[in-house]
């Protein structure tokens, strides 16, 4: 770590009794929309300013070059909004689905190229240093409340003074009982972002965009009467036999093509319980079969094509004495879950996938032009 880089890691005060954030030293670049005039490639003066809850105000000095994330949604955020190149690293690699940038042309990210942020011991905060980004788009909360991290605030203090900021909000899902703080819904966190790269234009371009998908899909859904409900669980391995739920309706950013497509939750008043972060319960094909949800999505296959689930986690239901009795199993109605973490482009594809499986009669085909939606994600200002 240079003493330059100790140097440009400023703390400001937002006036009398305000919030104390950092300043981010940030390269000033012609080729990032609203980034200075990039005379001389850097700034010493603050060019904007952007506040998110828990951090509050963080103030840059330019268009953040480097930087990295622990949510995939994030990073997900930061490719759709034109900066996939600054990127250096996630929290969890496999975690991070980039093969619907296959479908974008020009958009593209190897994940090979990126540092996990996780070890097997949990984060070792040298890993900040050594990667040096001008900020983190990470909730702090996150870090310092997860045991498996073993990360002290002080420690994540220190990086915030002597590498770059923390920006962020844990906002996958609304089911940890430390966040008592604002949650932002998807669009509210990718605005933030734009904010911090100074790409309002293509933000809004890409807001309009996914405002016309939404207002096409709501226009042809089936009446509400006749939606299916769903169970959203979780399953691991090929042959899955016990179960973590989630709630659809908990505004988690991971659930919003869900909550798009309308679906009813299959585990409203039923009574059972441990749907929380903190008492994750566990069901079984019995409980599930007192439910009899009409659609059972199951997380933990994003690795598997449709295919390839059909013919191992749908086969060994379609075989198994109590999940054979489910009306979503006889009916075919098993698809896999979708991502844990989804940003915007992300979003898009994961809401055309379950609209075209769960309501095969209404949608096929693409629902979304996908050289426009490039054009959005890789055209120069």
């Amino acid at each position: 770590m240079s003493s330059d880089r100790i140097s440009r890691r400023d703390v400001l005060t937002t006036g009398a009794g305000a919030l104390t954030a950092s300043i981010a030293g940030c390269a000033t670049g012609s080729g990032n929309r609203g980034g200075g005039d990039g005379a001389d490639g850097g700034s010493s003066e603050v060019t904007h300013a952007v506040s998110m809850e828990p951090v509050g105000e963080v103030a840059f000095r330019g268009v953040p070059e480097r930087w990295l994330t622990y949510f995939p949604g994030y990073a997900d955020m930061g490719v759709a909004l034109g900066h996939g190149d600054g990127l250096v690293a996630v929290g969890n690699v496999p975690r991070y689905h980039v093969d619907a940038y296959d479908e974008l042309p020009g958009v593209s990210v190897d994940t090979d190229d990126l540092t996990q942020v996780l070890g097997e011991g949990g984060i070792d905060t040298e890993i900040y240093y050594e990667l040096d980004a001008d900020v983190h788009l990470t909730d702090p909360q996150w870090l310092i409340n997860n045991s498996a991290f073993g990360l002290e605030a002080d420690a994540v203090d220190e990086i915030a003074s002597n590498v770059g900021p923390f920006l962020g909000n844990t906002v996958f899902r609304r089911t940890d009982g430390w966040h008592k703080y604002r949650y932002y819904t998807l669009y509210e966190a990718f605005e933030t972002v734009a904010e911090v790269f100074q790409e309002r234009e293509r933000y809004e371009e890409f807001r309009a965009f996914h405002d016309d998908v939404i207002a096409g899909v709501r226009a042809d859904l089936p009446p509400a009467d006749r939606r299916p409900n769903a169970l959203l669980t979780f399953g691991n391995g090929d042959e899955p036999e016990r179960f973590s739920p989630y709630r659809l309706s908990d505004g988690g950013t991971n659930k919003k093509q869900f909550r798009d497509l309308g679906l009813t939750d299959a585990l409203a008043d039923t009574g059972i319980s441990g749907l929380s972060t903190t008492d994750r319960g566990r069901i079984d094909y019995e409980t599930m079969l007192e439910v009899n949800p009409d659609v059972i999505l199951v997380r933990g296959h994003e690795d598997k094509t449709a295919d390839e689930f059909a013919d191992t986690v749908f086969a060994f239901m379609r075989d198994h004495d109590v999940a054979s009795e489910l009306s979503a199993v006889r009916n075919g109605r098993v698809f896999r879950g979708g991502p844990i973490y989804q940003g915007p482009v992300q979003h898009l594809f994961s809401l055309e996938r379950a609209a075209t499986e769960i309501f095969p009669d209404t949608f096929s085909g693409e629902l979304f032009d996908r050289d426009e939606l490039a054009a959005i994600v890789t055209e120069e200002s």
